[in-house]
């Protein structure tokens, strides 16, 4: 199921796993937003039950995509702890 970070406790509560989330809107610490209202950042989304995360503009809006993308990983390694 896609669903805003925001949704994925109710998710979880409700139809518990096997159920896969992916979330879109995940954005780094003092990212910005952009047009999305409803936004988490990479390591809260973890917590909050989110099995993939959709990182798009954070990444290929950045001036070195490439760092921009290794920080979102070493968050989400954080996360997970691994």
């Amino acid at each position: 199921m896609v669903c805003s970070p925001a949704d994925l406790v109710g998710v979880r509560e409700r139809l518990g796993r096997p159920f896969y989330a992916v979330t879109p809107g995940i954005r780094p610490a003092g990212a910005a937003t952009g047009d999305q209202k409803r936004v988490m950042t990479p390591a809260r989304a973890i917590a909050a039950g989110a099995d993939y995360l959709v990182v798009g503009r954070p990444i290929l809006e950045a001036s070195d995509p490439k760092a921009a993308a290794q920080l979102i990983v070493a968050e989400i390694a954080q996360a997970t702890g691994q």
